[in-house]
């Protein structure tokens, strides 16, 4: 199963640990904000769980292949 991963611009602070912690999911863009490489596979979403919870902005959403919101519970 792949994820969506969305970043939300007005909420992400740029505090850059999801582009230290994962790199191969996300980079920053011209603005300095994290945006998602590409989606991502099962095998990330632990990594992905881990990261949404942890975001200073609570930026980040987790999709799956329906297009729901995964639950960070």
């Amino acid at each position: 199963m792949n994820y969506r991963v969305e970043v939300k611009k007005d909420l992400c602070i740029s505090s850059a640990k999801c582009v230290s912690d994962a790199p191969k999911i996300f980079k920053f863009d011209q603005d300095e904000l994290a945006e998602p490489v590409s989606e991502t596979t099962q095998e990330q979403l632990a990594v992905l769980i881990r990261l949404a919870r942890n975001c200073p902005g609570e930026a980040i959403t987790i999709y799956d292949e329906n297009g729901s919101a995964i639950s960070l519970e």
